[in-house]
């Protein structure tokens, strides 16, 4: 926190921030078009079936429908987790929000704190962790490698600048 001349306290500027969300490519224009789609191929396929007198296929093509439309509704679901990273010169804070909502919140120093990769040779930067005193957190587990390694960059040097501490402009 800093001061204010009327000695009343001023959030600090922020060094870094972000907002981390699980990435999903169907929007939801494509998501009706892809049951629309399996659906009238499970429709067609059921009228068929059905004048072919194998009419027990048609409620299994049914529920082929069913389970497609609830697995895109999880995933969805899950889709509203996400992360937010806030770097100060006197604080880092990690807060995860679940897809229930449940919070879970940390401070730390950014002095103490270090960025860890673990690397897959073939696949890039798998996990990222921030470290401090002993304790381990990972961040930033729903990018893809290469937005991780992006991502890991720009913490690292707001980090870094962090620990240089403030410097008058």
């Amino acid at each position: 926190m800093v001061m204010t001349p009327d000695n009343g306290l001023a959030p600090e500027p922020p060094l870094f921030s972000a907002i981390l969300t699980p990435h999903r490519s169907l929007t939801n224009v494509g998501f009706l078009a892809v049951m629309l789609a399996i659906g009238g191929i499970s429709f067609a396929s059921g009228v068929l079936f059905l004048i072919l007198g194998a009419w027990p296929v048609t409620g299994f093509l049914g529920l082929d429908v069913a389970l497609v439309y609830w697995a895109f509704r999880v995933n969805y679901r899950a889709a509203k987790a996400y992360e937010e990273v806030t770097v100060t010169s006197s604080e880092l804070r990690l807060r995860k929000v679940s897809h229930r909502g449940e919070i879970a919140e940390w401070c730390l120093n950014p002095l103490w704190v270090k960025l860890d990769r673990e690397v897959d040779e073939e696949f890039g930067t798998a996990r990222l962790f921030l470290v401090s005193r002993g304790r381990r957190l990972p961040v930033a587990a729903f990018l893809a490698p290469v937005e991780k390694d992006s991502f890991a960059a720009a913490l690292g040097a707001a980090i870094g600048e962090a620990k240089r501490g403030p410097t008058r402009q």
